[in-house]
């Protein structure tokens, strides 16, 4: 039941976002469309990070703990952003030898060592 009605307002939420953002002009298409992004985002990455815990958010403290927990997944899911895009950049994007398949060994030692 509480699902439903979370999920009902995060529908109507996005739909007066819609709505008040289509009034604007066209270039604000992509701020709109960044808006309503972040919400769905922000809804179901707080769903996803919260199920299977038992926290209750009719209270402050479950609150306070709901949102420690949730920027910690947040600052971490970043922090393996940065972890991915930095190993990406150091790796050697020429072409390869004949030897590809070492060369990549290679690599990938260099990087994880």
């Amino acid at each position: 039941m509480q699902f439903t009605v979370t999920f009902l307002s995060i529908i109507v939420l996005v739909v007066v976002v819609w709505i008040l953002l289509e009034t604007k002009k066209f270039k604000h298409k992509v701020l709109e469309i960044f808006i309503i992004f972040l919400i769905l985002f922000t809804y179901f990455s707080f769903t996803f990070v919260l199920s299977g815990k038992n926290i209750d958010l009719s209270t402050l403290d479950g609150i306070s703990k709901a949102g420690s927990i949730y920027f910690s997944w947040l600052g971490s899911v970043f922090q393996n952003l940065k972890t991915i895009t930095t190993n990406a950049i150091r790796m050697n994007w020429s072409p390869q030898s004949s030897n590809s398949t070492i060369n990549i060994m290679q690599n990938l030692t260099n990087i994880t060592s």
